[in-house]
């Protein structure tokens, strides 16, 4: 069973990054919009994940409670040592959800709607930053479960130019999934090419975001080159990664739009694979060089295995039903283009 909450985890979190992620990407989108465009932006983006938004953080809650259950020595060093970039991620996904269903269910209309439209694009940004500089703390060695001051132990070892970087490659990350995805619901040809654009701006931020955390991770000691290039499985992802890029961007031109989602998911799949690969099982590295691995900080056996046939038995009930979620919403826009 151990194998299995492993997997549970590592693919929740893989979920939520590409499907949480592209929601909290279309936040950013919109926040890069001009005005000439923008009732067009929120309508396809209303239309792209309005009832399906909310069923994404599923992924979230699944990851949390697998780190709580499962492995509760990394979810409390976690929750201790990151509790800041912590709390501020959750205020953003709860204030990007409620100004998101009130900007258009406020049943009266006046300048409310504005600061919802704020707070919405703004949390979209700031929450996948921060969950990036969160991701970001835990693989650079800089948290300090020994440090003697508040600084040391609950600031800088995530305040840092390597957990930001991350955090803003993030958010690029993020746009661009939001962009892929939305070229296929845009109404007409014009709306179709102006997402088409934003997925190629935003895939050039990533990359020139992704060469900036090179360089934090070279200045902070953080071996990602290493991880990366010297590793055959992290050296095979990246080259995947950066092969793809080239077909991405041919089919951005011949609007290939579900070819493009899966490529763009492949993409983003590769680049966590190559990061994550060299280091598992050490999921949180310290500091003082006492790492912890996934298999050594594990619950007991016993925990484990009630943890894995919960996970087991809620997929078999809970998936079937969520496909169906996504199917029938696809269905029901489809319809609604055709009407």
């Amino acid at each position: 069973m151990e194998a299995v909450v492993i997997i549970f985890f590592c693919v929740s979190i893989l979920l939520y990054f590409l499907l949480g992620g592209a929601d909290f990407g279309a936040g950013i989108v919109e926040l890069l919009t001009s005005r000439k465009n923008l009732s067009k932006t929120r309508k396809t983006m209303y239309h792209a994940i309005g009832p399906v938004w909310e069923a994404n953080h599923m992924w979230l809650i699944i990851a949390v409670v697998i780190l709580f259950v499962g492995f509760p020595s990394i979810y409390s060093a976690m929750s201790v040592y990151l509790h800041i970039p912590l709390a501020i991620m959750l205020i953003g996904i709860i204030a990007r959800g409620t100004a998101f269903v009130f900007r258009h269910y406020d049943a009266v209309k006046d300048r409310m709607q504005q600061t919802y439209n704020r707070i919405f694009v703004y949390s979209s940004f700031i929450t996948p930053l921060f969950l990036g500089i969160i991701a970001g703390s835990v693989i650079s060695r800089h948290i300090d479960t020994g440090a003697r001051n508040f600084a040391d132990a609950y600031i800088w070892g995530w305040l840092n130019g390597f957990s930001i970087s991350v955090g803003l490659f993030t958010v690029a990350l993020c746009g661009f999934l939001a962009a892929i995805y939305l070229i296929g619901e845009a109404d007409d040809a014009a709306d179709r090419q102006r997402f088409i654009r934003k997925a190629k701006q935003m895939n050039l931020a990533a990359v020139a975001s992704g060469c900036i955390v090179f360089v934090f991770a070279e200045q902070d000691g953080v071996p990602l080159r290493s991880w990366i290039f010297e590793n055959p499985v992290g050296l095979s992802a990246i080259t995947a990664a950066t092969l793809s890029l080239v077909v991405l961007w041919y089919l951005l031109l011949r609007g290939k739009t579900r070819v493009l989602r899966i490529l763009a998911g492949f993409q983003v799949t590769m680049i966590l694979v190559a990061i994550s690969y060299a280091h598992f099982p050490y999921f949180l590295r310290l500091k003082n060089g006492q790492d912890l691995s996934l298999y050594e900080h594990m619950a007991p056996e016993k925990t484990i295995q009630t943890l894995g046939v919960a996970l087991l038995a809620g997929s078999l009930l809970i998936l079937p039903f969520l496909g169906y979620l996504f199917y029938s919403f696809q269905r029901s826009a489809e319809d609604d283009g055709t009407a």
